[in-house]
């Protein structure tokens, strides 16, 4: 195991259709993964996720276990080509679900079933079309909270991912967050960019879902990490499995302190961080958040491949 290694796990937004189909092609382990997964589900995710429709995978309570599934067959191929074992582990929102999963903190098959339960309560947390997401650009942390206190009035909006410095997600009813973009932009932000989402994620609005989420939790069998896990309400570890799970409910209604998190792992000795899902947004964010990490990303054969033989 490797201090100066951390592996990161992507959440919603990095999948696509035919995600891992190369590896998937060379590794039997890819495939074997996704039908544990179906299996569990009770539906073929590897099919929907190679053939789609786009609208089913983008659908959230779809999308959330087809990442983990992702995320989860990357882990298993990397042990089993001989990767090196990270130290520390953390997941951005869902991916944190994946992490947890990686580090036998929860099992894959309960881990499946959660993640496809939290896309379906929070769905049904907001009616469709009365919430939304915005990334804003180019302003502090401080001007944007700012910007969403001053307008909020009676209505939710608020920063909700703190991805690295200048790149802040809100979220919110649609209304307050237009008012918010506005505001932002006359604050000086270069850009308030409407998310394409079905629902605001990690603000007051998802409070119905983490009670619904509260029961399912109470009924999982939970152990602390076997390898060290920075989870996303605090940018800490969790010190019991008590801990664990509520910071897990909190993650639902709660901002994902994405900047710190990679902080906490630099200042630990983390000079290496590999993405461990499809896409690359984590690793642009985390240079971002410190140029002198090595980041890397294993979604694809070259990718994996390359990481493999650093």
């Amino acid at each position: 195991m490797s201090q100066s290694l951390a592996f990161v796990f992507p959440g919603q937004g990095s999948q696509q259709v035919g995600m891992l189909s190369e590896l998937s092609s060379s590794y039997g382990i890819i495939r074997e993964t996704f039908q544990e997964a179906s299996d569990a589900l009770g539906y073929d995710l590897w099919e929907m996720v190679q053939k789609g429709p786009e609208d089913a995978l983008n659908s959230t309570e779809n999308t959330q276990p087809a990442l983990l599934a992702a995320s989860v067959a990357l882990w298993r191929l990397w042990h089993q080509e001989g990767g090196q074992a990270p130290a520390t582990l953390a997941g951005h929102s869902l991916g944190e679900y994946s992490a947890l999963v990686c580090a036998d903190a929860i099992s894959f098959a309960d881990g499946i079933r959660l993640v496809n339960l939290r896309g379906q309560f929070m769905q049904q947390a907001v009616p469709q079309g009365t919430g939304a997401m915005a990334a804003i650009l180019g302003l502090d942390d401080a001007a944007v909270e700012a910007a969403c206190a001053a307008v909020a009035g009676d209505d939710v909006v608020a920063p909700v991912n703190y991805n690295c410095p200048g790149q802040i997600v809100i979220a919110g009813e649609r209304a307050a967050v237009d008012r918010a973009m506005a505001a932002c932009k006359e604050a000086g932000a270069k850009r308030a960019l409407p998310l394409s989402v079905s629902v605001p994620s990690h603000c007051r609005l998802m409070k119905p879902a983490a009670e619904k989420m509260a029961e399912i939790i109470a009924g999982i069998d939970m152990r602390l990490p076997s390898i060290s896990v920075i989870q996303n309400v605090n940018a800490a570890r969790p010190a019991t499995t008590e801990e664990l799970a509520q910071n897990l409910l909190s993650q639902l209604y709660s901002p994902v302190l994405w900047t710190r998190s990679i902080e906490y792992m630099v200042a630990e000795g983390v000079t290496q961080v590999i993405e461990c899902g499809p896409g690359k947004v984590l690793s642009g964010l985390n240079k971002k958040i410190d140029k002198t990490l090595d980041v890397a990303s294993i979604g694809d054969a070259a990718g994996f491949e390359k990481a493999l033989n650093l």
